[in-house]
């Protein structure tokens, strides 16, 4: 982008110059000022002005075919001035030598100072932009090294919230879940325990109540079956006695 600018500026530069060169060129024509080829001195616009106007008389005063070789010999010498060849590359140092090689003397002061500035602006430009990419490298750097500890920190806080239970990593809510599960169910389990314990009671106190009962009740009777016993063992005894008397014994 600042290369497309330069390259702006330059040819927006190279159409002031053009613009310049055909206004000096017209300042030339209107009032040309000449210099002697021997004594160097200066001549004035209406010495020009005659000595053109005798010019044109001996033109006129020539024959025509001497005129259109003058004309031909003219023509021979603006051919034979070829142009500056375009530059070899596209790079901004072949454009401005080749722009050096298309102004006039005059101008290349102004196009080296321009130059200069450009060539000030790029480096400045460039250290810039270089200073620039050195700090985002250092803050990518940065910013992996954080990531990197963000994920480690996540890590840590996923091994704290977590409980390893025979191996296997259980998170706080699974785990909560889990051990209240276990509390419900055994807390049921020993509710139907403690139901059935006290049927289980109380079918033992009937049980026992009973037993009592009937070992009472065969205490009672081995009493009346001693005493009954006891009874007919002296009942017997008499019958003996009775039964020996009659004998004579």
């Amino acid at each position: 982008m600042l290369r497309i600018k330069l390259i702006a500026l330059v040819i927006c530069f190279l159409s002031a110059a053009g613009f310049a060169q055909d206004t000096v060129k017209k300042s030339h024509n209107a009032k040309p000022h000449h210099i002697y080829k021997y004594t160097g001195a200066a001549y004035h616009r209406y010495k020009i002005d005659s000595a053109a106007k005798a010019a044109q008389q001996k033109a006129a005063v020539r024959p025509p075919a001497i005129q259109q070789a003058a004309v031909n010999k003219d023509t021979v010498k603006k051919d034979t001035t070829a142009p500056a060849p375009a530059p070899a590359n596209n790079s901004l140092n072949s454009q401005y030598q080749y722009l050096l090689s298309k102004v006039y003397h005059y101008q290349q002061p102004l196009i080296s100072a321009l130059w200069k500035n450009a060539s000030d602006t790029l480096n400045i430009n460039r250290a810039r932009l270089n200073t620039a990419l050195k700090k985002l490298s250092i803050q990518s750097k940065t910013i992996d090294s954080l990531n990197t500890q963000i994920n480690a920190k996540d890590a840590e806080i996923n091994k704290v919230d977590g409980i390893e239970i025979f191996g296997l990593l259980f998170s706080k809510t699974a785990y909560n879940l889990i051990v209240w599960g276990l509390v419900i169910l055994f807390g049921v389990i020993a509710l139907v325990v403690i139901i059935r314990s006290g049927s289980l009671k109380r079918e033992a106190t009937y049980r026992t109540q009973l037993y009592s009962e009937l070992e009472e009740e065969f205490k009672t009777y081995k009493t009346k079956a001693n005493e009954k016993e006891k009874k007919l063992a002296r009942e017997l005894q008499t019958e003996r006695n009775k039964l020996d008397e009659l004998l004579g014994r």
